[in-house]
């Protein structure tokens, strides 16, 4: 008779290498993720099974489509589009749609694999998906994106639906687009639902959706600082990055007290010693949102210091990288542990990485992954579901109060399965949590 090969880590990891050699995002995740699962999985005879972790790394379904547009002057563009339908097995898929240069297949996946496992974690019935197009929305018009998400939702609206897909947005993806591509699904299936999240609230979008990812990562902080018996009453902050969650990470950290040194964009950082101020903010806010300044200009605003480069080498207490993957290295990570820091938290989808998640580790630092730490947005997500499907809105003040339980849940969670001696590792407590709910559901289901 037949039988698995053996569960381990080099089998699985050496499967993914030989289904796709040429995707190293998807795989970056995938180790970041089975170096803790794996072990656990084959000490646990209900899924010690190669044939379990061949399905769960594997999409359900990718669909990749050509997305033609026209320019303002005429000239006809032709862009890829994706969407990524990763595991439907607690639920329909749900997951951004990510418009930039650099979205490919490999990418989508990681974020796909990544938001199976993260929409596990909050307890809501949501799989994972996730999708885009390489299309670059900076200085393009309106007018532009406007037909562009037209195009895109022309091909996407036959594979997506309230109880199929429910995508939101992502980088390059706001309210603006997200209502193109709603106005666009709505004329070609002449229904009203909630199919896509992240919608302005004058067409049944939820309270607090674009704070929800920021303000989430500082409540799931608090709670770190909880187990250490610390508060973010004048603590030091570096934040990367100045797009949305950036943004409100910054607001709820200064709420809470905190000092928020920097933030930054692709050129460099701001550094004020004293803190950013709520007006620093609100500059900001509008530099990025309605102006699509540099944060170099803030010089020209209010008193601060900028440098070229990333804001990893001052000293703080807590770190915050909210811009993009990968930004965060080893050598960063040793500069910070040197300076001091006490807590890293993802804001952004996997900006550490895998030596800086490594360095944090074995220095003992208090470092959670994106999947739990950035679990905010999808929360509220979710949530814009619920309200949706029962056609209700609920205020700024229910809204909040349901995100702050599903963060203390979820760091209740990576605590249960990350605790150790005397240190809770929370990158193999979000890898474990998030895994049990999905592998016992796909073991209910008849798929191992």
């Amino acid at each position: 008779m037949k039988t698995d090969k053996p569960l381990t880590y080099q089998n699985v990891i050496d499967l993914a290498h030989q289904r796709d050699p040429d995707q190293p995002e998807f795989h970056q995740a995938l180790k970041e993720v089975l170096q803790w699962v794996v072990p656990y999985a084959a000490s646990h005879i209900r899924y010690n099974s190669f044939h379990l972790f061949e399905q769960l790394i594997e999409p359900e379904r990718i669909i990749q489509f050509r997305v033609p547009w026209n320019t303002d002057d005429g000239i006809q563009r032709t862009n890829r589009g994706y969407r990524v339908q990763f595991n439907s097995t607690i639920g329909p898929y749900k997951g951004g749609l990510r418009f930039h240069p650099g979205v490919n297949q490999s990418v989508l996946k990681f974020l796909a694999f990544e938001q199976t496992l993260k929409n596990s974690l909050t307890g809501l019935p949501m799989g994972g998906g996730k999708g885009g197009s390489d299309f670059n929305p900076k200085q393009k018009t309106d007018s532009e994106i406007m037909r562009f998400c037209q195009s895109f939702m022309t091909e996407l609206y036959r594979h997506i639906g309230p109880d199929t897909d429910i995508p939101a947005g992502d980088i390059g993806v706001g309210r603006r687009e997200i209502g193109y591509l709603f106005g666009q699904y709505k004329r070609l299936t002449n229904t009203f639902n909630g199919v896509l999240t992240g919608k302005d609230l004058s067409f049944g979008g939820s309270n607090l959706r674009p704070e929800a990812t920021g303000y989430g990562l500082l409540y799931f902080v608090e709670e770190m600082m909880k187990t250490k018996h610390d508060t973010m009453e004048g603590s030091s902050i570096l934040i990367s990055g100045s797009g949305n969650v950036a943004q409100y990470c910054c607001e709820k950290a200064i709420e809470m007290g905190g000092r928020v040194l920097t933030m930054s964009d692709s050129d460099g950082y701001i550094y004020k010693e004293n803190g950013l101020t709520p007006k620093d903010l609100s500059f900001i806010m509008h530099l990025k949102n309605e102006e699509r300044g540099r944060i170099k200009e803030c010089r020209d605003e209010f008193e601060c210091e900028y440098h070229e480069g990333k804001p990893w080498a001052l000293k703080t207490d807590l770190a915050l990288p909210c811009a993009t993957q990968n930004e965060l290295d080893g050598e960063d990570a040793k500069t910070l542990i040197k300076n001091g820091v006490k807590y890293v938290a993802e804001g952004a989808n996997m900006p550490c990485t895998d030596s800086a998640a490594a360095a944090f580790l074995d220095a003992r630092i208090a470092f959670v992954p994106g999947k739990a730490a950035n679990a905010g947005g999808v929360s509220v997500s979710g949530l814009e579901m619920t309200q949706n499907a029962q056609r209700l809105s609920w205020d700024t003040a229910q809204a909040d109060q349901e995100l702050r339980q599903i963060m203390h849940q979820i760091h209740e969670k990576c605590k249960e399965y990350g605790q150790e001696k005397t240190y809770i590792n929370y990158e193999k407590g979000a890898a474990i949590a998030g895994f049990i709910k999905v592998a016992d559901a796909m073991i209910a289901q008849g798929s191992v």
